[in-house]
């Protein structure tokens, strides 16, 4: 997974990056199909905001997040991206689930007994 981390209003130090790649581990251990991630860590007086859009096969998951600190505005993103990811791949695999259920079910046809039922009304006699 690339990792992108990007500033706004900060600069961004090498432990907050170090701090960003070992919790989007974290995230990418619950699913190893992200292929890039894009952090932005902003800072407003007090205010000090992440935001993350991670791309996934076939989709993509966004979350944000505003705290008193920027270590902790990290650590509620990861939270969030977390709780995402899984939700997104049990829903891949129910899918795949629902999708195997329907496909091993089989239609048997009733046998029918024309030769029965002809005779029986008659036709042959």
């Amino acid at each position: 997974m690339h990792i992108d981390v990007t500033g706004q209003h900060l600069d961004v130090t090498d432990s907050l990056r170090k701090y960003v790649d070992t919790k989007m581990e974290r995230v990418q251990r619950h699913f190893d199909m992200i292929t890039d991630a894009h952090v932005v860590l902003s800072v407003e007086k007090t205010r000090h905001k992440a935001e993350a859009t991670l791309k996934l096969r076939g989709s993509s998951v966004h979350a944000d997040v505003e705290a008193e600190d920027m270590y902790a505005a990290i650590d509620q993103l990861t939270d969030r991206l977390d709780r995402q990811v899984r939700k997104f791949k049990e829903k891949q695999t129910n899918h795949r689930s629902k999708e195997a259920r329907h496909s091993e079910v089989t239609f048997e046809q009733p046998e029918m007994d024309l030769q029965g039922e002809l005779e029986a009304s008659g036709a042959y006699a």
